[in-house]
């Protein structure tokens, strides 16, 4: 019953996706469809309608349409290019400092407003103007923003933790979010390094002359207000002073004072952040809602315990079956959004890492990583896709450059993998394990 029911969930949800229908609608078909193989007709629709409610009303799920609304805001609160300057002004002296400045930037950035696109659009766009005027190559400069702009999805607050920890049955979002700075990090590092070798090759060089101390401090104080929010919202729950949810709705009204203290919201602008913000919240959350049913029709069917026989019967070497996870979320990744396959992948997986004794922090770190390297990865890849549109250039010309980036980003992925410490360091310091 298990297979058959997989196969179902497989083939409608494939086929669904291929003409087009959006992954929501697809996910609530399959799973419907796969109910009907295993309980009458009334019963199905009953259970699949009661999974979407239950799966909708989580009060832990507020924490997602107020992270989604403070992070437009601050999208249009004018922080990019504060941002920037304070980058700049710390890596300025660096081979290809504006290379540099990109990554660092939309690892700030990304992390404040919560989304990879939101990031590549924002700082591509400020850097671009002095990326052009020193010669830079436009490919190489779409593809570094391109490549960086996930690590803040990795750093919180992060929607796709909160998302994991609901579907991963109550991971401690604070631990969760303590855990993603090293690997955020280590995303903006590995690009880093990547920009610096690809700088010093075409004789990209740094800001001559002394530091700035001067600069630094002027940038700082400008850039201080927007870096504080991660200071104020993190610090409270990981503190125990708020929760998730608390803080998100703090992050709300402290992003609409920093966008009306540095005038660039208005209350015309405002209403249409909290439309969008509204639709994309209601997007989400029934996509939570929808998975729910087939998080039912797994349990039912055991298909879990199924997958985690199968793997486990090729074979019980942890490395190796991590390894399998890993080319399968990859794969996954470049068509699916980071969303829908956690919502998906979290019940398959976590079981099965469970057994031989992976923490479900280190796997939800895993899992995100992944998933976000399909954000800058052909044929979906949305991050990659408006970082070419930004640069002006095109994939063909990109490609090259992404794949010293790719392998960058990989060796990340490994050490995030088979390295606990890097994601139970924090958390463990922190008395959370």
């Amino acid at each position: 019953m298990a297979i058959e029911s997989l196969l179902i969930i497989i083939v409608v949800l494939a086929g669904l996706l291929v003409v087009g229908v959006p992954i929501s609608y697809a996910i609530g078909i399959s799973s419907l469809a796969a109910i009907l193989q295993v309980v009458p007709t009334d019963v199905a629709v009953l259970t699949a309608a009661q999974r979407t409610f239950v799966g909708m009303s989580k009060f832990s799920l507020t924490a997602i349409p107020f992270f989604i609304l403070a992070g437009n805001l601050m999208n249009q609160g004018g922080i990019a290019k504060r941002l920037v300057d304070f980058v700049l002004a710390i890596l300025g002296k660096l081979p290809g400092s504006l290379l540099v400045t990109n990554v660092g930037a939309n690892a700030l950035f990304g992390a404040i407003s919560g989304s990879a696109s939101a990031a590549a659009a924002a700082v591509g766009s400020m850097v671009k103007e002095g990326q052009e005027k020193q010669g830079y190559d436009p490919a190489l400069c779409a593809a570094t923003n391109a490549a960086s702009a996930p690590a803040g999805l990795l750093i919180p607050p992060s929607n796709a933790l909160i998302t994991y920890s609901l579907v991963s049955g109550g991971t401690s979002v604070a631990a969760l979010f303590l855990a993603g700075y090293i690997p955020g990090i280590i995303w903006a590092v590995c690009c880093t390094v990547v920009a610096i070798i690809l700088a010093k090759k075409k004789g990209y060089c740094g800001a001559s002359g002394k530091f700035d101390w001067k600069n630094l401090g002027q940038a700082t104080l400008k850039a201080l207000p927007s870096l504080s929010l991660i200071v104020v919202v993190i610090g409270g729950i990981v503190g125990g002073v708020f929760t998730a949810t608390e803080g998100a709705a703090i992050a709300v009204v402290y992003a609409l004072i920093l966008g009306i203290c540095y005038r660039n919201i208005t209350w015309k602008s405002f209403w249409n952040i909290v439309v969008d913000s509204a639709k994309m919240s209601g997007m989400i959350v029934f996509l939570i809602g929808v998975s729910n049913i087939m998080g039912w029709v797994m349990a039912f069917t055991q298909i879990p315990q199924t997958i985690s026989a199968l793997l486990l019967g090729l074979t019980n070497n942890p490395v190796i079956i991590l390894l399998i996870m890993n080319v399968i979320l990859l794969i996954a990744g470049t068509f699916m959004d980071v969303t829908p396959a956690i919502l998906i992948f979290t019940p398959l997986f976590l079981p099965i890492v469970q057994t031989f004794g992976m923490n479900p922090i280190q796997f939800g770190l895993i899992l995100v990583y992944n998933l976000c390297i399909g954000n800058i990865t052909p044929p979906v890849g949305n991050t990659l896709f408006v970082g070419i549109k930004v640069g002006n250039t095109t994939l063909s010309k990109t490609m090259p450059y992404m794949l010293l980036y790719y392998i960058a980003i990989l060796i990340g992925l490994l050490l995030v993998t088979f390295v606990p410490a890097i994601t139970l360091g924090l958390p463990s310091l922190a008395g959370m394990l």
